[in-house]
């Protein structure tokens, strides 16, 4: 039987689709590229804002329309099924198994079940999805030059406006021994640059270790030689140490990228949004950073119209990234998310003009 899928969202997503398409090989099925060829179509859905909801919603629905054809089922996993599952099983019917994240211990069961047309027990595991995320099974789909390795997933930072706590749960970080052993398997198939990816990969090992152990990691890295470029995403600013900064400076395999998303500059905005970092210590990091590494290369990426956002906390940002001169600046409205503190705030000076300056 043919399958075919679609990753929308973000590379962590991506590598849950990698790992899934794995899963259905190992079983005996054709992956085909083309959804129209295909008996089984899974989409790995994004929930995290608006706009991506939207495109998960639209892609689904297209999807929909080739069980008219060829398809005879339609599954639909990822952090949308997670949010709304109940409420998309009576709106879209023709989707034969909602997985939620939290399902994703026992993703095979399920759709085997589905497949021999028997019904489906639920199988949440409330945030411990530990097995599926140590798996290291998976089919690349990102060519044959880099690779993203997941080393944690899920987040406790708990940003008022981000909802990816409740989609995804708290910090769970993989053992180290795993993810050295699966650098080394990526490797032996000829991938020579490993992009490290969580929800904040600075945070890493504090659940299992007791402390952030991002910096030991690279280190172990290193030692793989046949490892030619590594990357982390995404460096929180408050977890950015001096020893992290020091194992990038003294080893050539790290490139000097750091990913930093920063959010805002104003302390009254930051507070609000429950940052653990004010504007002074992000200040403070970017000159560290430009001096401890000459060649940096920051990207980072702002938030405009969060509630209670004056005019003059904006004008701070809009002056500092002037000032900061980021080499990559990813700019988002605020969107509001149901069931984030953010939601219940209200908003205050969202102005035309600010709109206006951040396009």
């Amino acid at each position: 039987m043919k399958v075919g899928f679609i990753s929308l969202g973000c590379n962590k997503n991506l590598v849950d689709t990698e790992k899934t398409i794995a899963i259905f090989q190992k079983h005996g099925y054709e992956v085909v590229n083309d959804p129209k060829k295909a008996e089984i179509i899974v989409i790995n859905t994004c929930g995290f804002i608006q706009s991506a909801k939207e495109e998960a919603i639209n892609t689904i629905l297209e999807m929909a329309k080739y069980k008219k054809k060829n398809c005879k089922y339609l599954i639909v996993m990822g952090c949308l099924a997670q949010r709304y599952k109940e409420e998309l099983e009576k709106a879209i019917p023709e989707v034969d198994l909602y997985i939620k994240y939290q399902e994703y211990n026992t993703l095979w069961e399920q759709i085997e079940s589905v497949i021999n047309g028997q019904h489906v027990e639920n199988h949440t595991e409330l945030y411990k999805n530990d097995n599926f995320l140590e798996l290291t099974d998976r089919v690349i789909t990102t060519g044959n030059n880099y690779v993203y390795l997941k080393i944690a997933d899920g987040c406790s930072n708990y940003c008022t406006y981000c909802a990816i706590p409740k989609i995804r749960g708290p910090l769970v970080s993989r053992k180290m021994e795993n993810i050295l052993e699966e650098a080394k398997q990526l490797v032996q198939k000829g991938y020579r640059e490993i992009i490290l990816t969580a929800q904040d990969t600075t945070k890493y090992g504090i659940d299992i270790y007791q402390k952030p152990m991002l910096a030991e990691l690279l280190k172990e890295l290193c030692k793989i030689k046949q490892i030619k470029w590594i990357r982390f995403l995404y460096a929180y600013p408050e977890t950015i140490t001096d020893d992290l900064i020091q194992v990038v400076k003294e080893n050539p395999q790290i490139c000097p990228y750091f990913d930093i998303p920063i959010q805002h500059i104003a302390n009254p905005v930051l507070k609000r949004m429950n940052r653990k970092s004010d504007g002074a210590s992000i200040r403070n990091l970017i000159t560290k950073l430009r001096k401890e590494l000459p060649n940096v290369i920051l990207r980072t990426t702002v938030m405009v119209g969060f509630p209670g956002e004056a005019e003059e906390d904006f004008e701070e940002l809009y002056q500092f990234l002037q000032e900061a001169k980021f080499d990559k600046l990813g700019a988002f409205m605020f969107s509001k998310e149901e069931g984030t503190p953010a939601e219940k705030l209200s908003r205050t000076n969202s102005s035309s003009n600010q709109k206006k300056k951040i396009s």
